[in-house]
């Protein structure tokens, strides 16, 4: 496995790296976890995030990483659900972070990011908004000066308030999700290049778009999922004709797309069992793909620049699911 400098911080890092959401006892059991988590540091994975609000994914690699003598950098987060988590109360955060360490049964972790912070009401973190500041941004300066913490980041959805937040230059790494794929780009918008411009690392999560571009789902995109756009409809299409072309399965063409990107540190896989990390690592194993190849996609991607508001964010879950989704739901 090849390794990636993640921007100032300066750590080497596997180009694939492991998302630990399904390995939480919601999606895998304790066993197969271990083994998963073992095939990925064998394969050479050196990078391994979660978050408290990823199931007990922390309590799991807590438990399954306690006698590892491998190196591998370790990122959890500052996240909860509004209104019981208190984002502007140094203490409780304090008490939080000190809670994900019981979990993850280590003295420090190598990366400590801020969750979502780029949703304002979701979890309104800043009390100085328009500057970027409040308590949770002196508590990271007081976990890095006491050694409990080495780096600070940001993990994020959205593609132009995280770009702000990037800009501010208070953090060493930015994790997007959902807005770098074949056929999601807008964060080469805006928070590359803030990132870039600050020396800030780029973790890029949900490549594969949380299932969307995982497996193909033609007898949706071609007589199901009312609700999809027309204009993505005709993409996912493009799409596919076009893999028919080249003979190449999607999920390899999507992890091999992101990490052609030479700005991008790492991409973020969540893996269930030791098969779909042996998948992963296989695609990333035959490199970025040719620059034909890039040019094609890029062309099926400028077929719908921005995503449509009524698309759902997690647009894999409700193509997998398959007539459970009508539409985008109340307006909240």
């Amino acid at each position: 496995m090849k390794t990636r400098t993640l921007g100032r911080t300066g750590l080497a890092v596997s180009e694939l790296a492991f998302g630990g959401l399904f390995v939480a006892s919601f999606a895998s059991p304790l066993e197969r976890a271990r083994r998963t988590v073992a095939r990925a540091l064998d394969l050479g994975i050196t990078y391994i995030d979660t978050a408290p609000t990823y199931g007990d994914s922390e309590q799991v690699l807590g438990d399954v990483l306690a006698l590892e003598r491998r190196p591998f950098v370790m990122s959890t987060k500052l996240s909860g659900t509004a209104p019981e988590y208190k984002v502007r109360d140094k203490a409780f955060l304090r008490g939080e972070f000190e809670r994900s360490l019981r979990n993850l049964r280590r003295d420090r972790v190598d990366i400590l990011m801020i969750h979502e912070p780029d949703r304002p009401g979701q979890l309104d973190w800043w009390s100085d908004p328009a500057g970027v500041g409040g308590p949770v941004l002196e508590l990271l300066d007081d976990l890095k000066r006491e050694g409990l913490v080495r780096f600070t980041g940001l993990g994020g959805t959205t593609s132009h308030e995280l770009a702000r937040l990037v800009d501010t230059g208070k953090f060493d790494v930015v994790l997007s999700a959902y807005n770098y794929s074949l056929l999601w780009r807008e964060a080469e918008i805006e928070i590359f290049p803030a990132a870039k411009a600050r020396g800030v690392g780029i973790v890029l999560g949900s490549p594969l778009q949380q299932q969307a571009l995982s497996r193909r789902y033609d007898e949706q995109v071609e007589r199901g999922a009312p609700w999809l756009s027309k204009s993505r409809r005709g993409q996912f299409r493009a799409l596919y004709r076009f893999l028919d072309e080249t003979g190449m399965d999607i999920a390899e063409c999507g992890i091999r797309f992101v990490l052609s990107n030479p700005d991008v540190s790492c991409a973020l896989v969540g893996a269930a069992s030791p098969e779909e990390v042996e998948r992963n690592v296989a695609s990333v194993a035959k490199g970025p793909l040719p620059a034909d190849i890039l040019a094609r996609l890029d062309a099926i991607a400028a077929m719908v620049p921005f995503r449509p508001c009524e698309e759902p964010a997690g647009l894999g879950w409700i193509l997998a699911a398959n007539g459970s989704h009508w539409g985008p739901g109340v307006a909240r």
